[in-house]
């Protein structure tokens, strides 16, 4: 498999390691290629690219309703529901749509036929073209339980975008991460270098190994004398990809929305060795496998 064809997607185990930072810049230095926010509760990715135009689409979930005439209060849908979405009282069965995770679930256990589905929007989906980047980002609505019916709204789009894609996964391991990476062929892992980095780094390894996909690791904020992430990698075998350094140049461009890779040549040949190095161990592993 070339890089033409991957999907990478970009993941950290907490916010603020630099998940976005890689991910646009991987985005920038690739030539025509696709990138994917699918950290719907604050996606920033567009904020570097900065579009001109963007297009929308409203994202909906089914909810159920009720019809009281047919609910005999058999508690069924109530007893189903892991979320809590449901109770019975004397005025009837009452649906709280707020923390509804949308499965669909207590309309196939009702006995009676009294619960039918409504849509419900949910976020939407924007639609950009920045330079030779396509961009797709998630913005989900405020109060929303998950955003994992956005997310695979998203990842059912970018196959009909410019390749290599990249995908800013949402930060820790939860629910969104796990569909974040399900399309993925090549998972990059985000770390500082710090003892907080490596406890974070620890669950996003323990994620991408259950779900058997390749990986390497960047470590980014890098100084001089710090260790500790180094040690937890090769104590493991996980092979580094890169070394970000921790420079206040660096930090100046990200602050001020800037794409490093197109700033700074030196920050450019790290990235195009990065991309490199992802290239080669897909390569790699497609070779053992075959």
């Amino acid at each position: 498999m070339g890089l033409s064809e991957l999907k990478v997607a970009v993941l950290s185990g907490k916010g603020g390691t630099g998940k976005t930072f890689i991910t646009v810049n991987l985005a920038a230095v690739a030539g025509p290629s696709t990138y994917v926010d699918c950290d719907v509760e604050e996606p920033n990715g567009h904020l570097f690219f900065k579009p001109e135009y963007a297009t929308e689409e409203i994202v909906t979930v089914k909810m159920p309703v009720v019809d009281q005439r047919q609910c005999t209060g058999c508690r069924k849908c109530v007893d189903f529901c892991r979320f809590g979405a449901l109770a019975y009282s004397n005025s009837g069965l009452m649906i709280f749509a707020d923390i509804c995770h949308s499965c669909g679930g207590c309309m196939l256990i009702c006995p009676e036929g009294a619960l039918s589905e409504n849509e419900k929007p949910m976020g939407k989906v924007r639609k950009w073209v920045a330079e030779n980047v396509h961009g797709l980002s998630g913005i989900l609505n405020i109060g929303e339980p998950s955003g994992v019916p956005l997310i695979h709204e998203l990842l059912s789009d970018m196959n009909d975008r410019p390749h290599p894609v990249f995908i800013d996964c949402p930060p820790g391991s939860a629910c969104a991460v796990m569909e974040s990476i399900k399309e993925a062929d090549y998972c990059v892992l985000v770390s500082e270098p710090t003892l907080f980095g490596v406890h974070n780094l620890q669950i996003v390894w323990e994620l991408v190994r259950l779900f058997k996909k390749p990986f390497g690791v960047v470590l980014n904020k890098v100084l001089p004398g710090e260790a500790m992430a180094e040690s937890f990698c090769a104590e493991r075998g996980m092979h580094i990809l890169a070394r970000i350094p921790f420079t206040q140049h660096l930090g100046l461009l990200n602050s001020q929305g800037s794409i490093a890779v197109r700033e700074d040549e030196d920050t450019r040949a790290v990235f195009l060795d990065l991309l490199k190095a992802i290239s080669k161990e897909v390569h790699c592993e497609a070779t053992a496998h075959s």
